[in-house]
């Protein structure tokens, strides 16, 4: 068995990120959604105004798993990370790279004295609000989400 390591992403990893981009889009039903290219991911994960992050699980020099992340501020707490996506490629699921990826994230967030750890889980996703739960993550129904797309910015501004 091959040894998994975890590190952060880098810019040879693009291709693996945007690969498994588009694996978990067609897994929620929504490929025809991404839009992001390597260049983009290029530049908003390792250009000169870089917004993103990413770890990386590597296995046989293959990136079979992403977590992209990045920070984000709570006006009461302070600093935080938001957990965007963490994909593991189907065929290396069960195989504890989600829980290593997750780990890492973890370690992550406390280094950087993160006051919280966010991300969101589609109701509908069995398997990783289980795996949430696996961790004692706190699921909250609470909270609705909100947001506008690129054409409703467009026309809210017009």
């Amino acid at each position: 068995m091959s040894e998994l390591i975890i590190r952060p992403g880098q810019e040879k990893d693009v291709s693996g990120l945007l690969a498994l981009i588009v694996e978990l889009a067609i897994y929620e039903k929504e490929p025809e959604a991404v839009v992001v290219t390597e260049e983009m991911l290029l530049q908003d994960c390792f250009g000169e105004k870089a917004v993103a992050n990413f770890l990386v699980a590597e296995k046989d020099q293959m990136v079979v798993g992403i977590a992209l992340y990045y920070p984000k501020y709570s006006t009461w707490k302070g600093r935080c990370l938001f957990l965007e996506d963490l994909v593991v490629s189907e065929k290396h699921r069960r195989q504890g790279i989600g829980e290593a990826l997750f780990d890492e994230l973890m370690a992550l967030a406390g280094r950087e004295k993160a006051m919280r750890l966010e991300w969101q889980v589609l109701d509908w996703n069995e398997p990783a609000i289980k795996f949430y739960k696996k961790l004692n993550a706190q699921l909250d129904s609470e909270w609705i989400n909100c947001k506008f797309d690129k054409d409703q910015i467009q026309q809210y501004q017009s």
